[in-house]
């Protein structure tokens, strides 16, 4: 029995404002452990202390990937210029 593949092009992928879109992603890390820390004592009490950790790696991780999108579209701009 074979594999059924689709016989069509597949789309181009779309470009947006990543730059914008990943530091909104990594605000909303950054303000969901903000919330979550007044309720240190209770997430400790229930065993769900990394909820809070999760939130901080995700808004570190956020930070990371802010330079490098950012490093990303500079050097697409440098390509577009040098070409045309």
């Amino acid at each position: 029995m074979t594999k059924w593949t689709p016989r069509h092009e597949a789309p181009e992928p779309l470009e947006g404002n990543v730059v914008a879109t990943i530091t909104g992603g990594t605000i909303v890390w950054f303000v969901l452990f903000l919330v979550q820390l007044p309720f240190y004592g209770w997430f400790d009490d229930h065993d769900h202390l990394w909820w809070l950790w999760t939130c901080l790696a995700g808004g570190g991780l956020g930070l990371i990937g802010i330079w490098y999108v950012r490093k990303r579209d500079a050097a697409i701009r440098r390509a577009q210029a040098a070409d045309g």
